[in-house]
This record gives C-alpha cells, sequence and structure tokens, in this order.
C-alpha cells in the first residue's frame, strides 16, 4: 500500500515536472494568419514563434516595416518584437521591443532581426520561458554596425548592446546596470551566444 502510494507520488510528481517544461516552435505563414497575429502589428510579420511555460502559451512575433527595396533585399527603417497571449478572443500583450535606424556615418541602412540566434526557451530551469531577441543594422556600406541581444526576464529586459567598428575608439560592448540580477545560467547561455556571434559572423563585440 506504501508502496503504490509512493509510486502514484512520483508520477504526479513527474506529470508536473514535465507540465513545467516550456517548448516552442516556428509557426508557418498559415498558422499566422489562422491565430490572426496579423493585427497586432502595423508591421509586416518576418517570423513567429510560439512556446508555452508554466504561465501558459504565447505567441512572439518579429515585425519589421520593409520600407524599401534594395537589389539584394527588403531594408526596414524600424523593428517590433511583440509578444502576446490570447485572452477572451484578442490578445493581451505581455511586453514589446521596439527599434529604429539611428543618424550615424556611415549611414545605417538597415535592421532586422536575427531570429536565427533568437529563441524563447527556459534557460534556468524554473518552468518559465526566458526569451532572447537578437537584432542588427547595417551601414550603406553593408557593415554591420549594431549589435543588441535582449534577454527578457519575468517579463523584464535586459540588453547588451555592441557597437562593430573597425577603430578602437568608436567600437563598444556594453551590459546593462541590471545585468548581473539575472540568474547565472541564463548569463552563461548569453555569453555563450556572444562567443557563436563572433565566430559565425566575424563580428568583434568587445569594448575598443
Amino acid at each position: 500500500m506504501i508502496k503504490n502510494i509512493f509510486l502514484l507520488s512520483l508520477l504526479i510528481h513527474s506529470s508536473f515536472c514535465f507540465a513545467q517544461k516550456a517548448t516552442s516552435y516556428k509557426l508557418t505563414k498559415e498558422q499566422i494568419v489562422q491565430r490572426e497575429l496579423t493585427g497586432i502589428s502595423d508591421f509586416p510579420i518576418y517570423k513567429a514563434l510560439e512556446f508555452s511555460d508554466k504561465g501558459g502559451v504565447y505567441d512572439l512575433v518579429f515585425t519589421e516595416n520593409q520600407k524599401t527595396k534594395s537589389k539584394k533585399d527588403t531594408l526596414n527603417t524600424k523593428i517590433q518584437a511583440i509578444c502576446v497571449m490570447s485572452d477572451h478572443g484578442g490578445f493581451l500583450e505581455k511586453w514589446r521591443i521596439t527599434d529604429l535606424l539611428e543618424e550615424t556615418e556611415p549611414k545605417e541602412t538597415n535592421i532586422w532581426f536575427w531570429t536565427k540566434y533568437s529563441s524563447a526557451k527556459d534557460l534556468d530551469g524554473d518552468g518559465a520561458a526566458d526569451p532572447v531577441v537578437v537584432y542588427g543594422t547595417r551601414n550603406e556600406n553593408d557593415e554591420i554596425r549594431r549589435v543588441k541581444i535582449i534577454t527578457v526576464y519575468k517579463n523584464k529586459k535586459y540588453a547588451i548592446r555592441a557597437v562593430e567598428c573597425d577603430l578602437d575608439y568608436c567600437r563598444s560592448f556594453k551590459k546593462d546596470k541590471n545585468w548581473n540580477a539575472l540568474p547565472q545560467k541564463i548569463k552563461t547561455y548569453v555569453d555563450q551566444l556572444v562567443v557563436k556571434l563572433r565566430k559565425e559572423q566575424g563580428l568583434l563585440l568587445k569594448d575598443g
């Protein structure tokens, strides 16, 4: 009897832990339309993720205003990442990230989401997803100028802001003052992501 109670408790505990696990997957264009996500932003949706954790089910949309078309690609002047959850037939916005081109020399000409480096995983194992959003800008010389990595932990944003430049005086790599408030597992993940960006994109991502 005691053994059966123990096994039942273990099964319930295991099921509970499994239910706490955060999962995410990329939405197709058809799924984006079916969920009526196109109405939550003034900009076209570039990509979207659906993720679930102990708090519920969320949609994270990456939108870019696709202002002009170049010979190579669509150029954006503004971007928005918006996280929502379904609420009584509509959407409840949890948070958003907005940015736009800066006045620089050489001139910035494009800003875009780096969705291959963005994610919505449970990085510290507490059952809640910790979204990481990465985006960058290019200048008129087709060089990457800015890179931002924004981690959302308990609906608060923690950013790394980097400016790429060949000269020491115009290069920078800064973490927000509240960065150390993040759990160590999340900081380690983002540090490894920075290393990956350096290696795969040939970036410096450091102070002068």
